[in-house]
Formats: C-alpha cells, structure tokens, sequence
C-alpha cells in the first residue's frame, strides 16, 4: 500500500508503524514491510505452514450463498463458552492457528476467515459493520449452538467484537481487545496530521481515510463511533508496550498517543473492563506474547462462567 516515495522506508521499523496505524498486513523482517497501525502478523511460508499445521482443517458456513471459512480446535466443554478468535485486517485464520491450538486444550476455540480474509469468499460489494455482524452470528450459530461464546479480537477484530457485543449480549459472555482498533481512528489521524502534511505523515493521513472508507482486502467501511456498554461482561483489553506508531516522522508520539487513549476508551464497553500493557509486544501481542494473551482468555472465560 506504500507509495513507491516510501521504499527507503522498507527496509526499516516505519514500514511496519505505517501499517500497523492503517491495519494492514506487515512482515516485521526487512524484507516484507508494510504500512502503521495496520494488522498484518508475520507471513514468511515458514511460518504460515507452521501455524497452518497447528489448525484444524477449515470447514466453510454459508452465509447469503457465501462461503466463510471456519476453523476449531479442542471439543465443548458444558457450562464454558466457545473462544471464537477474530484476527486484524490482512490476516487470516492461520496466523491464529497456534493461539487456538493452545485454547482449544481446555475447551472449543475456534477461529474464522471474514468475506475478503483467507479461504472465504470475496465481497461483492462494499460491506458495513452490520454486514460483518451477519457472518459473524451465523458463525457463532455454527460454533457454539445456542451456547455463549468468549469473542478474542486482534487489531480489526477486536473493534468487530466490541461493536457486536453490545447488540448480542444474549450471546457475547465476555470479550479479549487485543490491541483493538481505535473507535475513532480516522479522527485520530486526520486531527494529528494536518491536510498540508507531507512524506511519510501524508502517506498515512490519505492511506487511513481510504483503507477505512473500503479501500481494503474485505472492502469493509469502517466508521469511528462511539464506545457502546455491553453490560457487566468480563472485559480485558491488552495494549502493546513496545511504541512502534512513535517511529512516525514529526507526528509518532501524538498518534501513541491516541492509540492509548482508544484503547482506555474501549474499556468503558463493560462495568468489568480492565486495561493491561503488553510491556513486550508491538502490535501482535498474540505472537510477542502468546502466554499473556492465553491467560487472558481464560481468565475472561472463568469470569463468564461464575
């Protein structure tokens, strides 16, 4: 997504600042950089074949004559909620395999491709937020019956998750926001780089205005809104602790900054949210510290079930 006025950037962490502020793919190795605040996880074939090893093989939901891809591991446990993963926007299902395999020791966990991800089939047009609901509650139906299900979301994800929990509380028994989207990202980085920016501030501004009005691999418009309560749901949203957004030329620590701030605000979507920082982690703290990220599934799991 880098203009080519970016490729000496390529090379360096603020390939990967870019894309993780926009929510896109990044290969944190030289070699396969991308844009700040995007979602991508480490896509080198190595470790693709690995995680894809550690998955169940997918099976598809159709959804409106589409096909979604779904994943599972581990068998349902009575009285425990499904663990269903939803990864950032650029991933796919298999950068989430080795996280559900661990999960899916101590019950279902289970994981899913969105129209435009992976093995699912593409959009046909531009998708809204309640369109991504729609694949999601047929998912769920999938997974979990009419059971409840923890909702464990990376970057993208974590924003789908915690717009859908407040309209599915029936359903939603708690929520994992790791290192969620932002709910008013647009905002953020159209407020903190002016329209006179220039280099690697404009590339950012005109980047995140497009990928968020659909200019992305789901073709989803994704709209800044305020933070909705989903009741008393046990909640633990988990920050990234290395600053990789500060690396940003002239406008870094400000867009920290409103990410921290986004993060605080995802808190307020239950009367039980608690805000950690992955002290390790840039912004794949499932794979920077895959141990934190387990812990906080299942303690959320527990607190639904008690």
């Amino acid at each position: 997504m880098l203009g080519e006025n970016l490729v000496p950037y390529r090379t360096t962490v603020v390939s990967c600042v870019i894309a993780g502020f926009l929510l896109t793919a990044c290969d944190e190795a030289p070699e396969a950089a991308a844009p700040p605040g995007s979602t991508a996880a480490p896509s080198s074939s190595a470790a693709a074949a690995s995680s894809s090893a550690a998955a169940a093989a997918p099976s598809t939901v159709e959804v409106d004559g589409q096909s979604v891809a779904v994943s599972c591991s581990g068998e349902p446990v009575d009285g425990r909620p499904v663990v269903l993963l939803l990864s950032g926007l650029g991933d796919d299902l298999t950068m989430l395999a080795d996280l559900q395999g661990t999960l899916g020791e101590s019950g279902r966990a289970c994981s899913y491709d969105r129209l435009g991800q992976g093995a699912s089939d593409q959009p046909s047009d531009k998708q809204t937020m309640e369109d991504a609901g729609t694949v999601l509650t047929s998912v769920i139906d999938e997974v979990a019956g009419d059971g409840p299900v923890v909702l464990a979301g990376h970057s993208l994800g974590g924003l789908i998750a915690a717009r859908y929990a407040p309209d599915h509380q029936d359903r939603v028994a708690g929520l994992v926001l790791l290192d969620a989207t932002t709910p008013t990202t647009v905002a953020d980085a159209t407020s903190t780089i002016p329209e006179s920016a220039t280099g690697v501030g404009a590339q950012i501004r005109a980047e995140t205005i497009g990928v968020y009005g659909g200019e992305n691999p789901e073709r989803l418009v994704i709209a800044d809104g305020p933070v909705r309560p989903a009741g008393d749901i046990p909640v633990e949203v988990i920050q990234h602790g290395q600053q990789y957004l500060a690396e940003v030329p002239e406008y870094g620590p400000e867009l920290e900054r409103a990410w921290a701030a986004g993060q605080r605000a995802w808190v307020a979507v239950s009367t039980r949210g608690n805000l950690s920082i992955a002290t390790d982690s840039a912004h794949h703290i499932y794979k920077d510290q895959p141990e934190l990220v387990v812990r906080a599934v299942q303690r959320v799991v527990t607190e639904a079930v008690d």
